[in-house]
């Protein structure tokens, strides 16, 4: 039944339909001004908008201007529109926003489009680029699931978006959203992304690269090309199909870039990994201390894993991976002696306090920390750590799990020998290669600045120098033979020389510390005393306690990998002592200084005194203990320096000079009670030079550093007064000089 209604009923009703959409526009109109008075929640204000917020990684750079890693909440950093490719703008635009360039913030056609859109395969979200823009930089609220709280966000997001288009040209918007928005994976903005999936970086992105990126912004976890790759394969070539729609790309080049498989280079960003991950912690930690002691304009703390800051040191990114190249190659051979030493032998019997480390070792381990925030009793720990579970252990050949008793797993890495080097130029403080331990995952404690330990024989130069200053000479000829020294403690001392290890007879001074003999390094030390000497290796630098006994001729006192290295610089650079430095300059990210770093400097020995040092040590790489660098090393251009070995080979040391850089190694067990069975494997010489050795072969072979094995040390401005050459002299005029008193020996 057909009802015919009359004028009077259409008109009515027309009145009806008109008055619903003059409501619904006056209630859009009213939801729209509460929303720019701030009525569901503040707006930002114009200087916000001016200035938006986004954390932005803070970035380490090398001085060749390399990154050599991040500090972050998110992993985001910015990038200048100019450094992306026109395949990332496009595959943006034609996935996301077709109408971006000609829009003022909203696309009201595809607000209104999205729905027929979507129901004829037409996949597109409504927000422009400019809205989720605004939601990235000025929502601090999670997208709402609420329908009503959804509708609020989004009458902000398109006001804030309008505001956005009249301050911003479409360019600056483009680069901002794509410098902010989640790709995933603890991803945030293209740079991160570019080299999290393809290792590269967003200037290189080809078509199907871009593509690939770009399809993660509508559902980063779904349309991941790790967890989903057939998905993303699909959204990729959707992609691809949407960038020929609007004339982006070739319809050829579009089906060739489709054939190609996803082509993934994923590498997760850590903070563990990459280059220099101990310089790079030790690094934060003072940063942080600075940035408490310098505010921002408006008085606000700087946030050093969001502000986006530029951090500039003295590493060289090139040296600093010959450096760990050359620990990992020799450390991996060197545990293999070291095990083999060990091999067979039972440990709790042949080691000094076993069970104590041990205990000690399990209760700083986080297994046991886990457990007493659990509140685990001390027998419910003792049960878990022996029974066998799934650990994850360090090797040279790779991280592995393999299941083991848990307190099994603490021997085992106590028996891993640690390694630390640090590499500076002597004239001016800058360190060039930084390598604090042996795997920053696993083991985090830092052996370069933080970790000192019992220097040995290496601190026998500082003896020497003192006698030198004092006027005796390297040709001087002494006696081989023991030495007491009393007056000093409870006790006379007396220190040992193995049989093997002594030269006998008359030596000189060069001799004795060519090849490194305690008896007359003794004797020198009973002559010039102990104060002096003391007094110098605290003038040259070293921080740790150093007592003023007769023992720290031989090294018996402590001090860390940075400290030792800086000191052998004053050797190489005339007596002067620079402040080891690697940190230059930190920038905000627009670019402004501020914080920059000059190093100390300061005369600690007479520039004679110290060439003379720096030729007696050219002795022990020549004819002394450090002979392996000719032998097996074959590096034949000027170097010298001073192998060390402690007590029952705990520690092994080589400080290494050439007039370009000076270098020191250490080699040793967490604990000292572990430690070589033999001085065969377990000194210096083999156990830390060999490290040296072949970060130099490096870095000679890399002509760009400008590092040339054949530049010699300098000579004093003066002409030398101290003989060097004792072939020069017969044995009865060695040692004979204008102090003739302290000669005749």
């Amino acid at each position: 039944m057909i009802v015919k209604l009359s004028q009077q009923d259409i008109k009515r009703y027309n009145w009806y339909i008109w008055r619903f959409v003059i409501a619904c526009f006056a209630f859009v109109v009213i939801l729209i001004g509460l929303t720019t008075f701030g009525a569901f929640g503040p707006l930002p204000s114009l200087r916000e908008l001016e200035n938006p917020k986004s954390d932005q990684a803070s970035e380490v750079r090398s001085s060749d201007d390399q990154v050599l890693g991040k500090y972050y909440s998110k992993n985001r950093s910015s990038v200048p529109y100019s450094k992306i490719s026109p395949n990332v703008l496009n595959a943006l635009v034609a996935k996301e926003d077709n109408h971006f360039l000609s829009h003022s913030g909203v696309d009201f056609w595809r607000t209104f489009s999205i729905i027929p859109y979507n129901l004829i395969g037409k996949r597109q979200g409504a927000s422009t680029i400019t809205q989720q823009l605004a939601l990235n930089l000025f929502s601090d609220e999670e997208r709402a699931r609420n329908p009503v709280k959804r509708l609020f966000q989004k009458l902000k997001e398109l006001i804030i978006a309008i505001r956005i288009e009249k301050h911003y040209t479409k360019e600056e918007i483009i680069t901002m959203y794509l410098n902010t928005v989640d790709f995933g994976s603890n991803t945030f903005g293209i740079s991160a992304a570019s080299e999290t999936f393809f290792n590269t970086t967003p200037d290189r992105l080809t078509p199907d690269q871009a593509a690939t990126i770009i399809q993660l912004l509508t559902a980063p976890t779904a349309n991941s090309p790790i967890r989903n790759p057939e998905r993303a394969l699909a959204n990729r070539n959707f992609t691809l199909s949407r960038m020929v729609q609007e004339g982006f790309l070739g319809a050829d080049e579009a089906e060739k870039a489709k054939a190609k498989p996803l082509g993934l280079n994923y590498h997760l960003v850590s903070h563990t990994e990459g280059l220099a991950p101990y310089f790079r912690a030790v690094v934060k930690e003072d940063i942080k201390k600075i940035l408490k002691e310098i505010p921002k304009a408006d008085g606000s703390a700087y946030d050093l894993d969001r502000d986006g800051l530029k951090i500039y040191t003295t590493v060289n990114y090139k040296m600093q991976q010959y450096a760990e190249d050359a620990q990992r190659e020799w450390m991996r051979k060197l545990q293999h002696q070291f095990n083999t030493e060990w091999k067979g032998v039972k440990l709790s019997t042949r080691i000094k306090n076993y069970k104590l480390l041990i205990d000690q070792g399990m209760r700083q381990s986080d297994r046991y920390r886990q457990l007493k925030l659990e509140e685990k009793s001390d027998e419910e720990i003792a049960t878990n750590f022996n029974t066998p579970d799934m650990v994850n252990l360090f090797t040279w050949k790779g991280n592995i799990d393999t299941l083991m008793k848990p307190i099994d797993s603490i021997v085992y890495c106590q028996m891993l020998l640690r390694n630390a080097m640090m590499s500076m130029d002597p004239t001016t403080g800058y360190v060039k290669a930084w390598v604090g331990g042996i795997n920053f995952e696993h083991f985090k404690y830092d052996q370069v600045k933080k970790g000192a330990r019992q220097v040995g024989s290496t601190a026998k130069p500082f003896t020497y120098a003192v006698a030198i200053e004092n006027g005796y000479s390297p040709c001087m000829q002494v006696d081989n033979v023991p030495v007491t020294i009393t007056g000093y403690g409870d006790k006379d001392w007396t220190p040992g020389s193995s049989l093997e290890e002594t030269v006998p007879g008359r030596i000189t001074l060069r001799t004795a510390l060519a090849r490194s003999q305690n008896w007359v390094t003794a004797f020198i030390m009973n002559e010039v005393k102990p104060e002096p000497v003391a007094n110098l290796i605290k003038n040259m630098g070293v921080h740790t306690d150093v007592p003023p006994y007769p023992s720290i001729c031989l090294g018996a006192f402590d001090a860390t990998v940075m400290d030792m290295t800086a000191a052998y610089s004053a050797f190489a650079n005339h007596g002067v002592w620079t402040e080891p430095t690697y940190l230059l300059r930190i920038e905000d990210k627009n670019g402004n200084l501020i914080y920059s770093k000059t190093p100390k400097v300061k005369q600690v020995m007479n520039e004679q005194v110290a060439y003379v040092m720096v030729d007696m040590m050219k002795s022990v790489i020549d004819a002394g203990t450090g002979w392996r660098m000719r032998g097996t090393y074959k590096l034949t251009n000027p170097i010298a320096g001073k192998t060390g070995t402690t007590n029952e080979n705990s520690d092994g040391w080589f400080i290494g000079m050439t007039p370009n850089l000076v270098t020191g190694v250490w080699t040793g067990c967490e604990k000292r009670d572990f430690h070589f069975r033999t001085t065969h494997s377990g000194q210096g010489a083999n156990s830390a030079l060999p490290v040296f050795a072949l970060y130099m072969q490096k870095v000679y072979a890399d002509s760009s550093l400008g590092i040339k094995p054949n530049i010699d040390f300098e000579l004093p401005k003066q002409p030398l007064t101290t003989a060097l050459n004792c072939d020069a002299y017969s044995d009865e005029q060695k040692g004979t000089n204008e102090v003739e008193k302290k000669l005749s020996f």
